[in-house]
């Protein structure tokens, strides 16, 4: 089975937090772990927390400048292309203000280390 990266995009200055978003987050997750079909899943922090690095100069913000930025990413399985979108079209962020978008997977790592509590 192919593998697909789902970039999930927010709105940058997301003044006020969308009711329930979390909420529908989470039921996402689980959906797609109770699937099978996904490998991994991240949450970032919102960008103002970021830093970047250009050459030798280091600043706080995100790398780019923009009005949408990653707020998260998954990995999952999936059949085709199809199946990808099917799955990255449920996801809350499509019907709260931002999007997502879906690449395959070209490789990866995931390092197998033990839960700490």
């Amino acid at each position: 089975m192919a593998q697909y990266a789902i970039l999930i995009y927010a709105k940058a200055h997301e003044a006020e937090v969308i009711s329930g978003a979390r909420e529908a987050h989470e039921r996402h997750f689980e959906d797609m772990v109770n699937s099978g079909a996904l490998i991994a899943a991240v949450a970032l922090q919102p960008a103002d927390t970021a830093t970047s690095i250009r050459g030798d100069v280091v600043t706080d913000g995100p790398f780019v400048d923009a009005k949408e930025v990653i707020a998260g990413f998954a990995v999952i399985e999936a059949p085709d292309l199809d199946a990808a979108l099917k799955i990255a079209r449920a996801n809350p962020a499509t019907q709260q203000g931002g999007g997502v978008e879906v690449r395959p997977v070209e490789g990866g790592f995931i390092a197998d280390r033990p839960a700490t509590a």
